[in-house]
C-alpha cells in the first residue's frame, strides 16, 4: 500500500484523517505517529481516534508520546467527553507528567457529572491546590511589601 501522507515530520499530519492508514503506518514503524494522532483527534470520530491515541501514548519516542497526550486533550476539548480507554490511559500516567495538560483539559471541557470518580477527585484536588498556591502567592507579596516598608523606614 502506498501512503499519500508525508511521514517525514510534515505539519500536514495535523490534517490526518485515515485511521486505517495510521494503523498501517504503526505497523511500518513510521516516526511521527503522535503527530498524526492529533490529526485523528481533529478529523475523526472519538470512537475511531481513541484506540489509536492510546496506542500512540505507548510509543518509545518521548516526543511522539507527548503528542499523543496532546491528542487526548484535543479529543476532550472537541468532544466534551472521552472513551473509557482514554480515561484509563490518562489515569495510568497520572498528573505531573505527560498527562498533566490532557488531564486539565479533560477537567475543563468534560462536564463534572460525566467524569469517572478518579477524575472527579482530581478536580477537587487540583482546585484546592490551585487555591492554596494563590493564597501562598498573596501572602508572599504581602510579606515582601511589609519587608520593603520596614527597610525603607530604617534608612
Amino acid at each position: 500500500m502506498v501512503s499519500g501522507w508525508n511521514w517525514d515530520g510534515d505539519e500536514s499530519l495535523l490534517r490526518f484523517d485515515d485511521p486505517v492508514e495510521w494503523d498501517a503506518a504503526c505497523e511500518r514503524g513510521e516516526g511521527p505517529l503522535g503527530s498524526a494522532a492529533i490529526g485523528l483527534a481533529f478529523n475523526c470520530s472519538l470512537a475511531e481516534a481513541s484506540p489509536r491515541i492510546v496506542r500512540a501514548m505507548q510509543l518509545p519516542d518521548v516526543a511522539q508520546r507527548g503528542f499523543a497526550f496532546t491528542a487526548a486533550g484535543t479529543a476532550a476539548r472537541l468532544n466534551g467527553e472521552l472513551t473509557s480507554q482514554l480515561y484509563a490511559a490518562l489515569r495510568a500516567e497520572g498528573p505531573g507528567g505527560f498527562a498533566e495538560n490532557a488531564i486539565r483539559d479533560t477537567l475543563t471541557f468534560v462536564p463534572f457529572r460525566q467524569l469517572p470518580p478518579w477524575f472527579k477527585w482530581q478536580m477537587v484536588r487540583m482546585t484546592v491546590l490551585d487555591k492554596l498556591e494563590y493564597w501562598w502567592m498573596l501572602s508572599k507579596d504581602a510579606v515582601g511589601d511589609a519587608w520593603r516598608a520596614l527597610r525603607g523606614r530604617r534608612s
